[in-house]
């Protein structure tokens, strides 16, 4: 099935080539033709799998014939965070280039008086976070009265950031007559009754059973001691043949501490958490985009919004403290058919929350030392006299005192050297496992493994 197969129109079908795609996704296939129909949709699918298409390209040519009103928006797209926000208007400028449509954004962190003025002169889409929208509405900038098309995105985000009230209310203040759709990578009871209530027959779509890992991502657990985390880290981003990677910290505190902490250590990185201001995280993501750093160190306020094709590796340094979110950070590699690699650093006292993950995304999550066993039968090893050679991006500048292991390489190592050769003269970084690794990161946790 092609695209032209959907029913889309000739100018969106040029526009979609141009963006240098052929084929949909299941997503893509099950649900543009059903909101091409008008119909009210429920779309069940993990991050990653193309769904902000599913249900950008048909909006464009429905929002094709009509005409926007001033406050008065004809569409209304809810997302969790500014973001997945900018993440969706960035879609609908790609896809939207050869159909004449106003749309604006609104989002926290930015300045209110530019938002007010791109409302005054109409939109046919509307991007917004819930905090800002309901600000404006309040403030009776905007009016809602002649949308008749909504589309409530990441639900279950929405849930867990505390956003229902707001969407309820939202909600109440809409046309009843307007289509509705909701996406969400689960379908958790409140979700439910949140469709139930709002939604009229809607059409369900799931392309993947929810809270389903991406097959494409390889996962990996590692376990460490507490203090021995960052070691751990830095051994995975020194050893590991990867082109980029996102390490995922729970507070915003530990992410500052990481970002500060590697670049000690020489490695290029960024980072993202919710203190920062709008304008700076939106410099360092495209920091990250354009290859300028290669490690980029977040929080969970990042972890459904960032859209990188080609990130090779998430690593929690943190396991998260909800299951699905151990879903949507891993789901920042393996995307769009690409292989991918997740690596999680956890701790004994993080033996439930695991034991959660794993009956959430039903299997066990590969240990290092179960790995390399099965990695050991599949590949057969490289001869002693032939060392692979590492790539450029795997070797950063040397660690500074203050984060560099004790043991200190020999002087007359020689310049280029094989991950496995490099000396391995420390504390063991990983417990509590059945192998007596004590060393650097294994290779079959890289890329070229299995």
């Amino acid at each position: 099935m092609t695209f032209a197969d959907l029913g889309l129109s000739e100018q969106l079908l040029r526009a979609v080539t141009d963006s240098g795609y052929d084929e949909p996704t299941p997503i893509q296939r099950a649900a543009i033709p059903s909101v091409l129909m008008g119909k009210d949709l429920i779309g069940i699918a993990q991050t990653g799998t193309g769904k902000t298409a599913g249900f950008v390209l048909p909006m464009i040519d429905i929002l094709h014939e009509g005409r926007s009103r001033a406050r008065m928006p004809r569409s209304l797209i809810l997302e969790p965070t500014r973001e997945l926000a900018m993440q969706v208007a960035e879609n609908f400028d790609k896809y939207g280039k050869y159909h004449p449509l106003s749309m604006a954004l609104l989002m926290g962190g930015v300045q209110m008086g530019d938002q007010v003025k791109s409302l005054e002169k109409g939109v046919d889409v509307l991007i917004a976070t819930p905090g800002r929208l309901m600000d404006l509405f309040g403030r009776g900038k905007i009016m809602l009265n002649d949308c008749n098309l909504l589309v409530i995105d990441e639900a279950d985000r929405m849930l867990d950031m505390g956003f229902i009230p707001d969407i309820e209310e939202i909600c109440s203040k809409l046309p009843k007559s307007r289509q509705t759709l909701l996406f969400s990578a689960t379908m958790p009871p409140p979700i439910q009754k949140l469709a139930a209530k709002f939604l009229n027959d809607p059409k369900r779509v799931e392309v993947a059973r929810p809270a389903t890992a991406n097959i494409n991502i390889e996962q990996r657990l590692v376990e460490v001691r507490p203090d021995k985390k960052k070691e751990a880290l830095r051994d995975i981003l020194r050893h590991e043949e990867f082109k980029n990677a996102i390490v995922f910290a729970n507070r915003k505190t530990t992410v500052r501490e990481l970002a500060t902490s590697l670049k000690r250590s020489g490695f290029a990185v960024g980072q993202i958490q919710g203190d920062m201001d709008q304008s700076d995280r939106i410099a360092e993501f495209d920091r990250f985009k354009n290859d300028e750093i290669t490690v980029l160190v977040a929080s969970d306020v990042a972890a459904r919004g960032l859209d990188v094709k080609g990130v090779s590796h998430v690593i929690n340094f943190d396991v998260p403290w909800q299951p699905d979110d151990y879903i949507h950070r891993i789901g920042r590699t393996g995307r769009a058919g690409m292989k991918g690699i997740s690596i999680t650093l956890a701790t004994r006292a993080d033996s439930e929350a695991i034991s959660r993950i794993e009956k959430l995304i039903g299997h066990k999550v590969p240990r290092a030392g179960q790995a390399r066993e099965d990695a050991t039968k599949a590949v057969p090893s490289a001869p002693a006299e032939k060392p692979a050679t590492p790539k450029k991006s795997s070797k950063p500048p040397k660690a500074d005192a203050a984060d560099k292991p004790a043991a200190k390489a020999p002087k007359q190592q020689p310049a280029k050297q094989s991950p496995a050769d490099e000396p391995t003269e420390r504390s063991p970084v990983v417990e509590d496992l059945k192998s007596d690794w004590n060393g650097p990161m294994p290779s079959f946790l890289s890329v070229s493994a299995g």
